[in-house]
């Protein structure tokens, strides 16, 4: 019999040498010296995107092997695990050899990146052919599907008490409180009832990473990632709700003075403040240096804030607006940006936007609808109080950028978490369908065309589950994560999109109508490739950090 997990180890070993191949062909253009240069990453974005993504997917084949030696060493092993360890590692491993995909009519091709004898040696490895022969096949793909179809699932525990008991808790809380009524209130365009988010407070989702000494739970990123994940799989904005507290509060817990913590942290891990991040700008999109909002000092200590924002979510009825601006005058690129910590009054549907100097109007989009979207207008805003508790994050001016980029590694694995959230989602719902559904006499699951679809909408998701986990346990040891972040954004993003795409192919006609849930989750998993740092803005950071030389 053969042990797939010892081959993968092998193959993997095989396909890390083809990403120094390709890290090199990338740094020949790029980083001739050994440190990039901007506009020859700009010129050669092709080489670079595509570096990055085949060095997303070695790691994701990584992550997945890991995953199975750890199933197999706590004795959950089983073989649906197998199976999907063989059809993930076949079909990615030719990816690599083929074409990796980089979106839908883009394929990071060998012989145009320049590495066609790398990849010729790639398929030579014996690991590597042995993947390629009988790793993703017909029959594999079919008795994945068939096991799937009898209630069999991937291993997801742990091995951890705490985390799986928190794992089944959310689970039989989505399953009670969120599914069931999710795409009601997509279709009405509505809010989050407050009474959910208070039960959600209540469970602790607003505190997950807010150390307990300011009354969170303190339990680190994986807590996070598998509490979004939970979330999302009933509904992407049950489990974007934790990301505006998770921003806030890692703003504030690493860089706010002792009495903004004192005044923030605790009543955002209960869910009494609600915060919303106001960074983008309707001109600047990803270019932060182009922020160009600005932020005065006033006679009294205050701030006084002028400027346009724009995709700001739960906007109206947020407590708490970090708000990134210029507070320095004259100042160009990153210097000189701060982050106000702006208190507001919580709007309501006859008057979203109360304060004086405040404005917004909301932007209609096609999903992810539970917060709602709004542009804002700042017009002599007035930020904090002149005592300390509220203003400039940090007491400190310039450091804005600084304070931001420190939390762009927990929200972008935190995104790739409600990535992996809204996959499975697309899996509950095609694999019920497909059983469900009769024509010609059969279940939908029986015809090929259809049990591919679902085994291989299994086998990516697990994988960028793992990746996922794999960016929050480095981010919890205390390591630097932005790479690991981004990959796993990267590739959860494109998962989950795929996903949903192919949940509503198995919907057929049905999937195309508002009244299938097939249709909210189409437009729900699109915004995942652009918000948190767009696919291409994306790979770019990924292709960059990997050039760059070791601190």
């Amino acid at each position: 019999m053969t042990d797939w997990i010892d081959l993968s180890a092998a193959a993997i070993v095989a396909a890390r040498d083809y990403v120094r191949a390709a890290k090199l062909q990338a740094g020949a253009a790029i980083a001739p010296d050994g440190r990039v240069i901007g506009t020859a990453a700009t010129r050669s974005q092709r080489l670079l995107h595509g570096f990055a993504w085949i060095a997303t997917t070695v790691e994701a084949l990584a992550a997945l092997a890991e995953w199975a030696a750890r199933a197999r060493d706590g004795g959950r092993f089983s073989e649906v695990d197998a199976l999907v360890l063989r059809i993930a590692s076949g079909e990615y491993l030719a990816q690599l050899l083929g074409g990796v995909p980089m979106s839908q009519n883009e394929l990071a091709r060998p012989r145009e990146l320049g590495l066609a004898e790398a990849a010729d040696t790639l398929g030579r490895s014996e690991a590597v052919a042995h993947f390629l022969a009988d790793g993703n096949t017909a029959e594999a793909r079919a008795e994945l599907a068939h096991r799937l179809a009898e209630g069999e699932q991937p291993d997801e525990r742990f091995g951890d008490e705490l985390l799986d008991m928190i794992r089944d808790q959310f689970r039989a809380f989505v399953a009670d409180r969120i599914a069931p009524h999710a795409h009601g209130w997509h279709l009405a365009d509505a809010l989050i009832p407050q009474p959910i988010i208070d039960e959600m407070a209540a469970m602790g989702v607003f505190g997950i990473c807010i150390e307990e000494a300011h009354g969170g739970l303190g339990l680190g990123k994986l807590a996070m990632s598998l509490v979004s994940e939970e979330l999302s799989r009933g509904w992407i904005c049950a489990g974007s709700l934790g990301t505006r507290s998770e921003i806030a509060g890692e703003l504030i817990g690493a860089a706010g003075t002792e009495a903004q913590k004192a005044r923030w942290l605790p009543a955002l891990a209960a869910g009494a403040v609600l915060p919303t991040a106001v960074f983008t700008e309707p001109d600047t999109g990803s270019d932060l240096a182009a922020v160009a909002t600005r932020g005065y000092r006033t006679p009294a200590g205050r701030w006084s804030v002028t400027g346009a924002k724009t995709w700001i979510t739960h906007a109206s009825r947020s407590d708490l607006m970090t708000i990134l601006c210029r507070t320095a005058p004259g100042s160009n690129g990153y210097e000189g940006l701060s982050i106000l910590l702006a208190s507001k009054t919580r709007g309501s549907d006859a008057a979203p936007f109360p304060d004086d100097g405040l404005d917004g109007s909301e932007i209609p989009v096609l999903g992810y609808r539970g917060m709602k979207e709004y542009a804002l207008a700042f017009d002599g805003f007035g930020v904090g109080d002149g005592s300390g508790g509220d203003g400039l994050l940090g007491g400190v001016e310039g450091q804005g950028f600084r304070q931001l980029m420190h939390t762009f590694e927990s929200a972008r694995i935190q995104t790739a978490a409600r990535a992996v959230g809204v996959a499975w989602n697309a899996i509950d719902l095609a694999l019920r369908y497909a059983l469900d559904r009769r024509q010609f006499g059969q279940p939908l699951i029986v015809f090929p065309r259809i049990a591919d679809k679902i085994a291989l909408m299994v086998a990516e998701t697990v994988m960028a589950r793992e990746l996922t986990y794999r960016s929050a346990r480095r981010k919890d040891e205390g390591r630097r994560c932005d790479i690991e972040a981004g990959m796993a954004k990267l590739l959860a993003a494109r998962v989950a999109w795929v996903s949903a795409d192919l949940n509503v192919q198995i919907h057929g006609g049905n999937g195309y109508a508002l009244e299938y849930e097939a249709s909210r989750l189409l437009c729900d998993a699109r915004v995942l490739n652009i918000f948190e740092g767009a696919a291409e803005i994306q790979a770019h950071v990924v292709g960059r950090g990997l050039l760059q030389p070791d601190p």
